[in-house]
């Protein structure tokens, strides 16, 4: 039986509460550590989980396995479902394990705890209960993205010539022979409000202003 306990701490740090997704996170983590042959959680990078949600059951990967955004490990691909594929950077990042849940896995909690006071109840108790080929899915495939070029290289930086902004992790792009942002090359998420830049001082002096 899968075991929350070591989890819950931490768990619990990031939310005030442990759901189903949560606990799917942790299943797919674990899953992927045998699949992989690898020991989560990891200390080091070698593991990369490309999560297709983000939220909770995100958090549970990130605890179960050790990948986080903040050790350029776990990264987001939004395709909007509770879905991670994992790659061993140090063998083949061409090749991984995507692991989702079962179809059945929502009817099969119902039935496996029919006690429980609520259908999210009965998934947060079978899901630490059912066996991994009851619960998931897993399946090998080929990644048609470069998990190398997400991850990129240590210490690599240039300067936007249209900005001035620095630029790392090779995300810059060259047009007519310029090395720009993706901003400046028209692939922003934004649009700037204002013909000039406030500075981090004038910023806070003026929203000061209009909160008197």
């Amino acid at each position: 039986m899968f075991d929350l306990s070591p989890y819950e701490p931490r768990l619990l740090a990031l939310h005030d509460h442990i759901c189903p997704r949560q606990v799917l996170g942790l299943r797919m983590g674990e899953l992927a550590g045998r699949l992989m042959h690898l020991d989560f959680p990891q200390a080091g990078k070698r593991a990369l989980a490309l999560v297709e949600t983000d939220g909770c059951f995100a958090d549970g990967v990130m605890v179960a396995t050790g990948c986080s955004i903040g050790h350029r490990t776990l990264r987001l691909i939004d395709h909007g479902k509770v879905a991670v594929t994992f790659v061993d950077m140090q063998s083949d990042p061409t090749i991984g394990w995507r692991i989702w849940p079962h179809p059945e896995a929502r009817r099969r909690a119902l039935a496996a705890c029919p006690d429980q006071r609520s259908r999210w109840h009965a998934q947060l108790a079978a899901y630490q209960r059912m066996r991994d080929e009851e619960l998931l899915c897993a399946a090998r495939v080929e990644l048609l993205i470069s998990a190398r070029g997400l991850v990129s290289r240590p210490h690599v930086r240039v300067t936007c010539a249209q900005c001035g902004e620095e630029i790392v992790n090779e995300r810059e792009r060259i047009v007519n022979g310029r090395v720009l942002c993706r901003h400046c090359a028209g692939e922003s998420y934004f649009s700037s409000l204002h013909d000039y830049v406030w500075r981090a001082a004038e910023a806070v002096n003026a929203a000061a202003c209009a909160n008197l």
